[in-house]
């Protein structure tokens, strides 16, 4: 849909600018005639034309949520709520995306409906849980649920994310350490072993042999590792190779650990959240879904929604699916049997938020060990290669 950048007087005599997308140019004038504001320009954006400010970030958004609940709550209109949080926001692209929730909602729309316009700021769950809090008219409680659910979500993601952030620079430092060995080191022994004529070991031939193909044939390298990385994001694009690829990192040994409990956490609290706020259980459990991250806990969901429309429990296909750990389908059973799911589940994603943090932490723990006797081996071994010759040569001399 294009955008539309319009300027318009109000009956005061104000004049107003806004950024809108609408169907075509009479659009935009109608909405703003039935605004009762003049119009005075209104004038298409070039379709090449990006929005300014770059991508918008989850804290953003959770300052934008806290502040417009605060102003909520004080009795402010939503249309003066919005327009001060779009002239305070330091995100200019989330400035320009709440301008046009404005326009829209001064035309008449709900609140949701004008945020569900702008999916890369507004998550369909935000947008549902916006929805049931205008429809409850507890637009400021449900506001203030979801920015404490996102500080917790994003402090969650980036528990996981930093605990990839150390065996990636380990990591990367070895590929770097090997590879200036095989390229700049290993050259000079082979060197100097070809002048002396000496028949060499067979660790040191392979080590040889290694490095002149990582000198002559780098390119065949790259680019296997190039169309490998392609390979497997094309294959885990596919629903069956998604599955695959889910299962075994759920199966993996510790870091599976990590990633199902972090899965049970955000599943148990974006619920939770969504059933304490008002939305339907079939509808929570969609959204659930879609934003679980992992194919195999998705299934699992969708499974539990079907037994719910079926008339059954939630528990039970959660149980079947071999993904949560007993513990959670039992307080999600008593939680059903007792009519406060939502608080169950809130406590169960309170639980495994410290669970996360002693998985990850025992991530760390086992990986030092591992990338020391690793590098140990590698590293070692080259170097005990090289001077397999030179103890022959010593030997020799004796």
């Amino acid at each position: 849909m294009p955008s539309f950048t319009y300027t318009a007087r109000a009956v005061n005599g104000e004049l107003k600018t806004a950024t809108v997308q609408a169907a075509n140019r009479e659009d935009v004038v109608a909405q703003l005639r039935r605004q009762r504001l003049t119009v005075v320009k209104v004038d298409e954006e070039a379709a090449k034309k990006k929005p300014r400010g770059g991508a918008i970030k989850m804290r953003d958004i959770v300052i934008f949520t806290r502040q417009f609940s605060t102003m909520i709550n004080s009795g402010l209109p939503l249309v003066q709520a919005l327009d001060i949080l779009s002239k305070q926001t330091e995100n200019k692209t989330l400035a320009d995306v709440t301008r046009a929730v404005v326009f829209d909602v001064e035309s008449g729309h709900t609140v949701a409906d004008a945020l569900a316009k702008h999916p890369r700021a507004f998550s369909e769950l935000y947008v549902n849980m916006v929805a049931a809090g205008e429809a409850g008219g507890i637009l400021d409680t449900i506001l203030m649920r979801l920015a404490v659910f996102m500080e917790k979500t994003d402090a969650l993601i980036r528990k996981v994310k930093g605990a990839m952030i150390y065996p990636g620079v380990i990591m990367s430092v070895a590929v770097i350490a090997i590879s200036v060995l095989l390229v700049f080191v290993i050259p000079v022994f082979e060197k100097m072993f070809g002048s002396v004529g000496l028949a060499l070991p067979l660790p040191t031939r392979i080590v040889i042999g290694i490095s002149a193909f990582l000198r002559g044939y780098w390119w065949a390298l790259g680019a296997a590792i190039t169309g490998g990385v392609f390979a497997l994001r094309s294959y885990y694009a596919t629903p069956s190779g998604k599955l695959q690829i889910d299962k075994m990192l759920l199966s993996m040994p510790v870091l599976g650990d990590v990633l199902r409990k972090s899965a049970v956490s955000r599943f148990t609290r974006t619920l939770g959240t969504l059933i304490s706020s008002g939305v339907s259980i079939l509808d929570g459990l969609e959204i659930t879904a879609k934003t679980a991250g992992n194919r195999v806990i998705q299934d699992a969901i969708m499974s539990s929604r079907s037994s719910i429309a079926g008339g059954d429990t939630i528990a039970a296909p959660l149980a079947k699916s071999n993904v949560f750990p007993p513990m959670v389908i039992s307080m999600i059973s008593v939680g059903e049997s007792t009519g406060g799911l939502d608080e169950m589940l809130s406590k169960i994603a309170d639980f495994y938020d410290e669970e996360v943090d002693a998985a990850v932490s025992g991530l760390l723990a086992l990986f030092e060990p591992v990338m020391i006797v690793f590098l140990g081996v590698i590293v070692g071994g080259m170097v005990v290669a090289m001077y397999l010759p030179i103890f022959d040569m010593i030997n020799a001399v004796q």
